[in-house]
């Protein structure tokens, strides 16, 4: 342990800190988001444990990085499930306080890292070139204890967005355009569609990310929408 500090690569960890706080402030959004309806209690574990399986998996993904990123489709797969993910997040959760807490948690702990995960597809290519500069040996170690040395920012910044939620609800919905946003130009970057078509110029680019944002808000309200009308109608017909 002491021989890997000695010969760490100090400028290569502050360039992995420097880029996960960069990229990844989209992840404190989700992060957030995904815990809002935890009890004020229970808010500080969902964080802490999302956060932790969030960094896991991104050191998994950098260690794959070249190989994962240029899977077919799969860009195109993440983005639509970082759609439904915006989506479901705008959803009121009307039993938030009947379910039991560590369910909740475990909930709130998925939806992170699943977000996470889609989200990560791009970051880590930064990441990994970050650490090129490192003894092949010591990169993934690298790259881990980079992103550790974010985590205590990613935590204040998730506890930052959840203080916004409760004072301004508002955060929400420009929570769910960020995330329609990332996944639309996630989509157009897939390795498929550049083979077919090539790199798309920046002003499609910047229209496909307006529709994934806006696609996002509008069904979100759409389907609150529908739940609202469908639980008026139980609560009538019950009484």
């Amino acid at each position: 342990m002491l021989e890997f500090f000695q010969t760490l690569n100090w400028a290569a960890v502050f360039q992995i800190i420097m880029i996960d706080l960069l990229l990844g402030g989209d992840n404190a959004v989700v992060i957030a988001l995904a815990c809002r309806n935890l009890e004020p209690a229970k808010r500080v574990q969902g964080i802490l444990w999302g956060t932790a399986g969030a960094i896991a998996l991104r050191v998994v993904l950098v260690a794959f990085a070249l190989e994962i990123l240029d899977i077919p489709f799969l860009k195109l797969i993440g983005g639509v499930l970082l759609l439904w993910i915006g989506v479901r997040l705008m959803l009121p959760d009307e039993n938030a306080h009947d379910v039991r807490a560590g369910a909740s948690i475990a909930a709130a702990v998925r939806t992170i890292i699943v977000a996470d995960f889609v989200m990560s597809l791009d970051n880590v290519i930064a990441i990994s070139a970050a650490a090129e500069s490192a003894h092949p040996a010591h990169q993934v170690g690298l790259v881990a204890f980079g992103l550790l040395a974010s985590i205590p920012i990613i935590v204040w910044g998730s506890t930052l967005v959840l203080g916004l939620i409760d004072r301004f609800p508002v955060v929400i919905t420009l929570g769910a355009l960020l995330l329609g946003w990332i996944a639309g130009g996630m989509m157009l970057n897939d390795s498929f569609l550049i083979t077919r078509i090539g790199e798309a110029p920046e002003a499609v680019k910047i229209a496909v990310e307006i529709c994934g944002a806006m696609l996002v808000v509008l069904l979100g309200r759409w389907l609150a929408r529908c739940r609202d009308v469908v639980s008026k109608d139980a609560h009538h017909e019950s009484t």
